[in-house]
């Protein structure tokens, strides 16, 4: 139960910390591109919803 909230709480800390960066960091460059990301997931959620299908019938 511990590995598994670490593993929740870790990922969140990494998710929290680079937005933090991107909107702290003034006029630079941001670190992560927050729409590329929604993008490639909602493709890979779209990938898994097709195969989910063809193994359902």
């Amino acid at each position: 139960m511990r590995f598994i909230f670490g593993m929740i709480i870790g990922g969140l800390l990494t998710v929290g910390g680079a937005y933090v960066l991107d909107r702290t960091s003034g006029g630079a460059e941001p670190m992560v591109n927050w729409s590329v990301v929604a993008k490639n997931l909602d493709s890979v959620s779209a990938l898994a919803r097709e195969g989910w299908k063809k193994i359902a019938g």
